[in-house]
């Protein structure tokens, strides 16, 4: 597994409804947790920077790695400070403790095994900061091909740990009891988590609508914090946060 090499696939892909939404649910549930005044935000994996730079607009100290210099080379200059490094390399380049916020969105998918990885990202909160994590959603992996009509793929996804994603790339999808308990034994305790994609998801739905945007929105975000609706969605989003010490 692994993302390299579909960095070209990803940008042509940036302004279509489905990472639309995402961009969009993803500023919104972060922003009921993010503290008033300025953060120390790390962006691990921030690809071409969407919500490093919304972030950073909003007055937050924001640091952003990634191995992609492909990706990085699409962020203006100096809005955010900008790492080109594998992901493992955190430790040697933060010390323990250096965030209020941390993010990791779209990346635990693309590794055989997220253990150390999220290890190093709960090392970098801070007492009384938090973890956002953005994963695909492994407790709904039969909905893309239930919904296309593709029954022998959706039979199969109700026992697999992964699929073929968009970008023509394999990769993992996580269950949200699992992550719970691994954020747990890291010293982390998921006190929310959403859904992202509940009605957008399927492959028919590419054009970004102009006229009823907004209200397409605001249904993707009710739903995105609604049971039954938040448990089927393409993805979801954790919030894991370090007890003040």
């Amino acid at each position: 597994m692994g993302f390299k090499g579909a960095e070209d696939r990803w940008r042509d892909n940036l302004g279509n409804l489905r990472n639309v939404v995402r961009q969009e649910l993803v500023t919104r549930q972060l922003e009921r947790h993010l503290p008033a005044g300025r953060a120390a935000v790390l962006d691990a994996g921030c690809g071409q920077g969407t919500q490093a730079l919304r972030l950073a607009g909003r007055g937050h100290d924001v640091t952003g790695v990634d191995a992609s210099r492909d990706l990085l080379d699409l962020l203006p200059e100096g809005r955010i400070r900008a790492v080109h490094a594998d992901l493992d390399a955190l430790p040697s380049l933060f010390e323990p403790a250096s965030f209020d916020v941390v993010l990791c969105h779209g990346v635990l998918m693309y590794l055989d095994d997220p253990g150390p990885l999220l290890t190093d990202l709960a090392r970098l909160v801070r007492p009384g900061g938090f973890l956002s994590l953005l994963v695909r959603n492994g407790d709904a992996l039969a909905m893309r091909p239930g919904l296309a009509g593709d029954w022998r793929a959706a039979r199969e996804a109700f026992t697999a740990d992964g699929y073929t994603n968009r970008l023509g790339v394999r990769a993992r999808a996580d269950r949200r009891a699992d992550l719970t308990a691994a954020l747990a034994a890291r010293g982390l305790e998921v006190t929310h988590w959403y859904g992202v994609r509940v009605f957008t998801d399927a492959d028919s739905a590419v054009a970004c609508p102009p006229g009823d945007l907004d209200e397409l929105i605001d249904c993707e975000e009710l739903a995105g914090r609604t049971d039954p609706y938040r448990g089927v969605a393409a993805l979801t989003h954790l919030i894991g946060g370090r007890q003040e010490a």
